[in-house]
């Protein structure tokens, strides 16, 4: 088995099968979870991408007696961009609208986590063109994690 390579912070990982996250990139934030969330939605916000929903997680979690580390899932797309992915593969819609995961690592360091436009593209079968409207959350997530 291969070593680990931990990569600079906010670089993207690339994670492999055998952590079964395959097709899920991971960049390091220095911000704290909310503050890295907050700065997501002004993101969001100032390039007038839809936001679905916010889900805190961990609040969901310590409402039912039980505790999990920081972790905050923001759902959202363009709807333009997502309809077509849609229309030719009506499965991508278990994962449209896009999401992306904010959370505590073990080490305290907030991770953003989301799944790679291209696994989309190999799961369901579409070509690159079809799904380049959804590769616009590799630019979004570098802005996000940039010092």
């Amino acid at each position: 088995m291969p070593a680990a390579v931990t990569p600079a912070p906010g670089a993207p990982e690339r994670a492999g099968a055998a952590t079964g996250d395959a097709g899920v990139i991971t960049k390091t934030s220095p911000r704290s979870v909310g503050e890295t969330v907050a700065r997501l939605l002004e993101l969001l916000a100032s390039k007038g991408v839809k936001v679905f929903v916010v889900i805190d997680q961990r609040a969901e979690a310590l409402a039912v007696g039980l505790d999990l580390r920081e972790t905050t899932l923001v759902v959202f797309g363009n709807p333009a961009a997502g309809t077509g992915v849609m229309g030719a593969a009506p499965l991508a819609a278990l994962d449209l609208p896009l999401k992306a995961l904010v959370w505590s690592g073990s080490n305290g360091v907030t991770q953003v986590s989301y799944t790679d436009p291209s696994a989309l593209a190999a799961r369901y079968g579409l070509d690159a063109g079809l799904v380049a409207g959804l590769e616009v959350i590799h630019v979004l997530t570098d802005v996000l994690v940039a010092g």
